[in-house]
């Protein structure tokens, strides 16, 4: 216990330390702080406060602190330098400005004093002409979102998933952007289950494609079980969908059942919306997985089967060929006094006897299916 309590006074120095690193930056004397900015407005009532195309993160908390509402901010891929000073302007949570900057998160949702942290994955389907071994069937990003009572501050990592259009779309709804932060933390989790679902969609035509494909007639020339490196592959996409869509039914379920301060109650309820749906396709995905382990055992089974039919048929002509070869090797052991050697008609008698053996037995076996 002595050791747990020297760690911990070891511990909060340097905490404090770096608390206060953060809140003694200045974002306006870093001409750096904004280059990673995207986007970044002041809301006040559902609308848009200033027709500007930018505020600088600085502008947009005097506006805010002047007249009320909360401010937006859009980052994509930020470095240290460039959210040190942002995260000083809001009073963020080193823990969580490490996790913003360094990303590759699982998805979650914590609670730092009066700010919420959640990470989200997102999904991209990756278009192909045709699914191979080594095709890549999904593209993951990161839409990290800092949540507070007058701000909301989202760090996207990955080329994919702007939340361009998501913002145009809020601005569209003033009802909903009222509602105040919590609404901008519900549409972005809105936004990105969506794109898991039309993503599952996309998954589904592969798994089904190859599902065809496996218990479908082989190709002249393709053996069974060639399309195991095409499951294999799909199984490590579909692996990569599951990562993203569990972690994050705890996050949902909690925003969705428990009152929180940052949330508001009308909001509240359009999660349990969405928590439905990440639901569903996570039963999706469980489904595809399993779906995949069968039809992955089913195509090893063809192989296992077209090898059999192979070495059957290996095995019948071995059979028949060893008819010959013992009667030849009878005769080529040049004795003198053997069987019909002076005979005249000995020589066609033989050929014709070995040729007789030779067709009886391969119609026993074909007659068994052995060829």
């Amino acid at each position: 216990m002595s050791m747990i309590r020297d760690l911990r006074a070891a511990v909060r120095p340097s905490l404090r330390k770096s608390n206060t690193a953060y809140s003694t930056y200045d974002s306006t004397r870093d001409p750096s702080a904004s280059s990673a900015v995207v986007d970044c407005a002041v809301y006040r009532d559902g609308r848009r406060v200033k027709d500007e195309p930018c505020l600088t993160p600085h502008e947009a908390m005097l506006e805010v602190r002047k007249g009320g509402g909360f401010a937006w901010i859009g980052l994509h891929e930020p470095t240290e330098a460039e959210f040190a000073g942002i995260a000083a302007e809001f009073g963020l949570h080193p823990l969580a400005v490490e996790d913003a900057v360094h990303a590759h998160q699982r998805p979650k949702l914590e609670r730092y004093d009066d700010t919420l942290f959640a990470v989200f994955k997102t999904i991209h389907y990756v278009e192909h002409a045709e699914l191979t071994a080594t095709s890549e069937v999904v593209e993951t990003g990161e839409v990290m979102c800092f949540t507070g009572r007058n701000f909301v501050i989202t760090v996207r990592h990955g080329g994919k998933g702007s939340l361009r259009a998501l913002r145009h779309r809020l601005e569209d709804d003033s009802e909903l952007l009222a509602k105040g932060p919590s609404s901008v933390l519900h549409a972005i989790a809105d936004h990105v289950v969506d794109g898991y679902i039309a993503v599952a969609a996309a998954v589904q035509d592969d798994i089904d494609e190859v599902e065809i494909d496996v218990f479908s007639a082989p190709a002249k020339g393709s053996p069974r079980g060639s399309d195991a490196g095409r499951i294999y592959q799909l199984k490590r996409e579909v692996l990569e969908f599951k990562r993203a869509v569990a972690p994050l039914l705890r996050p949902m379920q909690l925003l969705s059942e428990r009152p929180m301060r940052l949330v508001e109650p009308d909001v509240q309820k359009y999660f349990r919306d969405v928590a439905d749906h990440l639901a569903r396709v996570h039963e999706e995905v469980v489904g595809f997985d399993e779906l995949l382990n069968s039809i992955l055992q089913a195509n090893l089974a063809q192989a296992t089967v077209a090898q059999n039919e192979d070495m059957r048929k290996i095995t019948s002509w071995a059979a028949i060929i060893a008819v010959p070869t013992a009667v030849c090797g009878i005769y080529g052991m040049n004795f003198e006094h053997m069987p019909e050697l002076e005979w005249k008609y000995g020589y066609p008698m033989v050929l014709g006897g070995i040729a007789v053996v030779c067709l009886t037995i391969h119609r026993m076996l074909k007659r068994n299916g052995w060829l």
